[in-house]
């Protein structure tokens, strides 16, 4: 099976199981390591601009680029991953982010630390946009939502062990934290090497007969292919929605910092309310778990109607948000001296969750709300592969990655503006949460574009599996022009 740019066919790699199992767990946990990584600057936020001489805005504008950037060059490596071998760029990225963390930990001011910042910034946008292009080739449509939950589930938890090390780790030395998570990344380079090569297409039904023949899917994406994709109605929904969604997504970032303000407004000082935070915010965000919930929801609507992952979403996202404003403004007790010690404060964080009614109700609100909105990770990620044919999957999630990396950026680089115009009628914690809950209307809108992409990806799935039908049977397309739909 041929196509205008894929070459001819290479031979079958095969793998025995063990060697595939290695495999996909590589990949998920190099997706959430790439989050852990973006997790550890937010919870820092004070002690790196005192220490590098700068502001938190100032700070807080470097993380707010380094979104826009690693989405920048997902496009890049997207595009190449659609024409090329995908192992090599993911090693390539995973040491540059690797080499830009190190680079943080030596900065010595603010023009170093976004030099670094940026660096890594580059590795980023390989691993999540190359990295969901393997993954789906592993996945059959059937149950591409539960096991694109776990793939987003892993990037929560990377995103949540962000959150912990930068607090744990980097409370007393803001450093340690990246020297650690630099080494890692090292070490999951050198995973890479020992994977299993999947190759494109081979979980589509459609081409089960090639593959089953000895036979490789050998289209891949080329230029005259892009007005195609942005002809495809659910892509603009699906890559537009991220827009309005990572405003609100992005200004979430700074959860933990209104949880230390709280912590602050109680007498706690720096470095015990930025542990405070980090832990509250992790135990906040465990209702991302059960994304595994909406990826199964989602399969199972999807199986009765086309429509069903996009109308998941759409009702996750609207029905989360008053339970965010509700958890914003939630009093945070606990009972611990004020001069305690990490351990102590461990202890009396989780004791909260059981011993203050106040504290479990809004531990119950923020599971609640948070497995709301991940209903939306899973589904969309499983929509963008039922809507586009193999070669251009990558490409499409890393122009949806883009507009979600320019949302994210703004969501987080101007809910600092609003923190502080806001400060000047509300004082810490009011105005950190007040803030939050305003950023929650960018999520109507949300709603609203996948309610119109769930009209129009039932036309879109089909069309997808009618041409690699067709691809599948030689004598019908023996020899196509293009890959476009």
């Amino acid at each position: 099976m041929t196509g205008r740019r894929g070459g001819s066919p290479r031979n079958a790699i095969t793998g025995s199981a063990p060697h595939r199992v290695y495999s996909v767990v590589v990949f998920v946990v190099l997706a959430s390591l790439d989050n852990v990584a973006i997790g550890l600057v937010p919870p820092l936020v004070s002690p790196i601009s005192r220490n590098l001489g700068s502001s938190e805005s100032g700070i807080g504008l470097v993380t707010a680029v380094s979104f826009l950037v690693t989405a920048l060059a997902g496009v890049f490596w997207a595009y190449r991953g659609d024409r090329s071998n995908r192992k090599p760029l993911l090693m390539i990225g995973t040491l540059l982010w690797a080499a830009g963390l190190a680079g943080t930990a030596l900065a010595d001011g603010w023009v170093a630390f976004f030099a670094a910042q940026l660096v890594a910034s580059l590795g980023l946008g390989a691993v999540g946009s190359v990295g969901y292009s393997v993954v789906t080739d592993l996945i059959s449509p059937r149950r591409r939502g539960l096991v694109m939950s776990l793939w987003g589930l892993s990037q929560g938890v990377g995103t949540l062990a962000g959150t912990l090390l930068g607090g744990v780790l980097g409370g007393a030395d803001w450093r340690r934290p990246f020297w650690l998570l630099a080494g890692v990344g090292v070490a999951a380079t050198l995973a890479y090497l020992f994977t299993y090569d999947i190759r494109r297409g081979q979980s589509e039904p459609e081409l089960a007969r090639v593959f089953e023949a000895g036979g490789d899917y050998s289209y891949r994406i080329g230029r005259d292919d892009l007005p195609a994709i942005l002809r495809r109605r659910s892509n603009v929904w699906l890559v537009l929605q991220g827009l309005t969604a990572q405003v609100t997504f992005g200004s979430l970032v700074w959860l933990p910092r209104l949880l230390q303000s709280k912590a602050e407004a109680q007498g706690y000082p720096e470095a015990t309310a930025i542990l405070i935070g980090s832990l509250f915010a992790i135990l906040f965000q465990l209702g991302g778990v059960l994304s595994i919930v909406g990826g199964l929801v989602g399969d199972r609507l999807q199986r009765r109607t086309l429509r069903g992952r996009a109308l998941v979403a759409a009702t996750g996202i609207l029905a989360g948000v008053p339970l965010y404003v509700l958890l914003f403004y939630a009093p945070l007790r606990i009972d611990a001296p004020t001069d305690a010690g990490g351990a102590m404060v461990a202890r009396a964080v989780l004791a909260s969750i059981v011993t203050e009614p106040a504290m479990a109700l809004t531990f119950l609100t923020a599971l609640v709300a948070l497995a709301l909105t991940s209903a939306n990770s899973p589904n969309w990620f499983a929509l963008i592969a039922d809507v586009n044919p193999p070669e251009h999957r990558a490409t499409v999630y890393s122009a949806g990655n883009l507009v979600n990396g320019v949302g994210r950026a703004a969501g987080n680089g101007l809910v600092g503006v609003v923190f502080r115009s806001l400060s000047t009628a509300l004082p810490p914690p009011g105005n950190y949460a007040t803030g939050l809950a305003l950023f929650q209307l960018f999520f109507v809108p949300t709603a609203l574009m996948y309610y119109l992409a769930s009209r129009t990806s039932p036309g879109d799935i089909t069309a997808v599996r009618r041409l690699l039908a067709e691809r599948a049977e030689p004598s019908r397309q023996p020899a196509p022009e293009s890959s476009s739909l």
